[in-house]
């Protein structure tokens, strides 16, 4: 299998598509083609897919294979699809369209499949979106815009919260690395935006500062030996100083804070 090379957290590609023969043809997708995602455990709400291409082996039309690329039929008409896929110069595995609903989310988790010596690489094309939606690596936001090709290492904690009035879809791709592709990823990063803490993030950032000032409550925290009532309080906490944020957020400070112990004893 292919050695990767070590991966940026995300990259935006260089080349873009336009946006309203993409739109046009998403807008002729049959309602009843979107499909929930199966995943059932990983959001709330709203989160649903059309899949273009899916591996023959694939249980689901949406779920992963390593089976051969099956183009489905109901798009063979859309020059659109067909365009947007030909840009691509690698074997695309798999393609679905992602639809996130209104105030839905994708909880924090992680595809450890993505990041293993011969995985596929994954790219998103954002169609729709707004400045209401969030989509989080490692606590970073990717500010992914309509019409953008972007490469996102999603082997990494991620999460995407819509906290907007409009649905986001995105078209999802998995492909094959190969020479093109990995010039793609690197040629694209000098024009890759700086990354910057989601609004929970900032939000809890700023409780710890005030926890840290505070030692009523610290110790009132400190008491707390479950770990669903320590999430619980603090979260209850911020929303009484104003500060929202999830326990998402405070289940990475947890995790980072048990990577840095287990770090300091490597050296």
């Amino acid at each position: 299998m292919r050695e990767l090379p070590s991966l940026p957290i995300c990259s935006r590609l260089p080349f873009s598509f336009a946006l309203e023969p993409l739109l046009q043809a998403l807008g002729r997708v049959a309602a009843d083609a979107w499909q929930r995602h199966f995943n059932t455990r990983y959001f709330e709400g709203d989160w649903s897919g059309v899949a273009l291409i899916t591996p023959s082996d694939a249980p689901l039309p949406l779920a992963p294979g390593l089976g051969a690329p099956v183009r489905a039929d109901w798009w063979q008409g859309e020059a659109a699809w067909h365009e947007l896929l030909a840009a691509f110069h690698t074997s695309v595995r798999s393609a679905r369209l992602l639809r996130l609903g209104p105030r839905s989310r994708i909880h924090e988790h992680r595809d450890p499949d993505l990041g293993l010596a011969g995985s596929v690489l994954r790219l998103h094309i954002p169609l729709v979106s707004t400045a209401g939606v969030e989509f989080l690596v490692d606590g970073l936001d990717i500010p992914m815009r309509p019409g953008e090709s972007w490469f996102v290492d999603l082997s990494r904690p991620h999460r995407v919260d819509n906290f907007s009035a409009c649905e986001r879809i995105h078209l999802v791709l998995d492909c094959q690395p190969n020479d093109w592709l990995l010039a793609a990823i690197e040629q694209g990063l000098p024009a890759t935006p700086a990354l910057q803490p989601g609004k929970a993030v900032q939000a809890f950032l700023q409780f710890r500062q005030q926890v840290e000032q505070d030692p009523q409550l610290a110790q009132q925290l400190q008491t707390l030996s479950d770990t669903q009532d320590f999430l619980h309080e603090t979260v209850e906490q911020g929303k009484q100083r104003g500060l929202h944020f999830s326990a998402a957020e405070v289940r990475s400070a947890m995790r980072q804070g048990r990577q840095a112990w287990s770090v300091q004893w490597r050296a």
